[in-house]
């Protein structure tokens, strides 16, 4: 069997900066050992490259790649170990492919974790369909993953970055101050005031939903968390903001969508409008952190929306 050689590899510059914005101390290297880490990888499962995917994965390089015994395609994806990421494989084995990318083989040492999927067609998101539609293909697929908690599970619940001592301050505009008090005390009384527990996504949005073959639509990198059904549908509450916040008549579009979503998952609506505030807060906060201030902007204003 060839072993691929780690000159083939190219780490995309797009992971390279977000995993060094993210991540500073592993980032030099575990980037410096990611092609011959990946490469070892394809070695061990018996699998030829096609190309990396670029960008990829936020924390990911993600490859395309066949196997050499049957040339079948597949997905390699080899992840940053971190928080988000350590529990990917627990989630995905629970869901066994249904209404998620179907995991095909793990592996995880301290630093890494690898993933070998199935192939999904990943120039095709969910974010490709017209808006209505797009929703109604992903309150259907979210549904499907709210399963009930592992036995002995360790996932860990929500930790909204406005809870305290969740990590250090970030400059955030003066007139935003209002929003991340508000969304830190929301934060802790929906997290006591909680009265289920599921197997979450953690961050299901359409792009992290693909078409596939074996069925029309299928997520992806899951960030899993146990917690409350509110908490996931905030997530997907938050998609296309910017179409929203575009539009005349913010608030009402706001309390529009959220209507309509807590309707067709049977979700409390105060309760999902209270998780879309601490999530918007929070993306805005990793836009801030990112450097991605229009990006923080565009957050901040859906959350006074609400």
């Amino acid at each position: 069997m060839p072993a691929a050689t780690p000159g083939r590899i190219t780490v995309p510059d797009w992971l390279t900066r977000r995993i060094t914005a993210t991540h500073p101390a592993e980032a030099p290297t575990w980037l410096a050992e990611l092609p011959a880490l990946v490469a070892t990888q394809l070695t061990r499962l018996g699998l030829t490259l096609d190309r990396v995917l670029d960008p990829g994965g936020s924390l990911s390089l993600v490859a395309y790649v066949h196997r050499d015994d049957d040339l079948t395609p597949a997905t390699l994806k080899v992840s940053l170990r971190t928080p988000e990421t350590a529990h990917e494989p627990d989630a995905l084995t629970t869901w066994a492919g249904r209404g998620a990318v179907l995991l095909l083989d793990a592996h995880r040492t301290p630093t890494t974790s690898v993933l070998l999927l199935e192939r999904l067609h990943g120039e095709i998101p969910l974010r490709s369909l017209a808006e209505p539609k797009a929703m109604l293909e992903a309150t259907s697929l979210l549904h499907r993953l709210w399963l009930p908690l592992p036995a002995q599970h360790d996932l860990p619940g929500p930790t909204p970055k406005t809870a305290p001592g969740s990590g250090p301050a970030l400059p955030v505009p003066d007139e935003a101050t209002p929003l991340l008090t508000e969304a830190g005390e929301t934060a802790t009384a929906l997290s006591a005031s909680a009265t289920e527990r599921f197997l979450l996504h953690g961050d299901f949005h359409h792009g992290n939903v693909l078409a596939a073959d074996r069925a029309p639509w299928l997520a992806i990198a899951p960030r899993p968390l146990a917690g409350e059904r509110a908490y996931d549908l905030a997530r997907l509450a938050l998609d296309r903001a910017d179409t929203l916040v575009g539009s005349p008549g913010l608030p009402a579009a706001v309390r529009r969508r959220l209507r309509q979503l807590a309707e067709a998952l049977d979700v409390d609506h105060d309760r999902l409008r209270g998780w879309t505030l601490v999530r918007a807060v929070d993306l805005a906060l990793s836009a801030l952190a990112a450097g991605r201030r229009p990006e923080a902007e565009l957050y901040l204003e859906f959350a006074g929306a609400l």
